[in-house]
């Protein structure tokens, strides 16, 4: 009986262990960049940027698309609901008007402002959470 509870405790530790593992390598991270790889900068705002570079949880390079509403009148809201689409969590670009924060809070997403590369913005946010 005694080695029975002891597995059971072990069995629901490592249970308990993987469930909180999943749920950061489930999130996804947004990079707005100048290129298609984490060596490129930080885009300067997020609806402009010509790249988004999906990352994992991680910090895994996992998509690069190329921005379709970089060039709209209206940007934010619509790359925001598109970025979403894609299960993306959390976004960052060098910087945030507070429309747009507000659209992405709106959507359950976090923001982080960052200047250098996608690489280095990607490995500060993880530290962060």
């Amino acid at each position: 009986m005694k080695k029975l509870v002891t597995l059971f405790l072990v069995v629901f530790a490592g249970a308990s262990l993987v469930a909180n593992a999943a749920p950061k390598n489930d999130m996804k991270i947004a990079v707005a960049a100048t290129g298609k790889t984490v060596a490129a900068t930080v885009g300067a705002k997020l609806a402009k940027s010509p790249y988004f570079l999906i990352c994992d949880g991680a910090g895994k390079l996992i998509e690069s698309l190329d921005n379709p509403y970089k060039d709209s009148e209206s940007a934010g809201p619509t790359t925001v609901n598109f970025l979403s689409q894609k299960g993306v969590k959390v976004v960052i670009a060098e910087s945030f008007g507070q429309r747009i924060a507000d659209v992405i809070k709106s959507k359950g997403m976090d923001y982080f402002e960052f200047r250098g590369t996608a690489e280095d913005a990607v490995k500060a946010v993880l530290k962060q959470k």
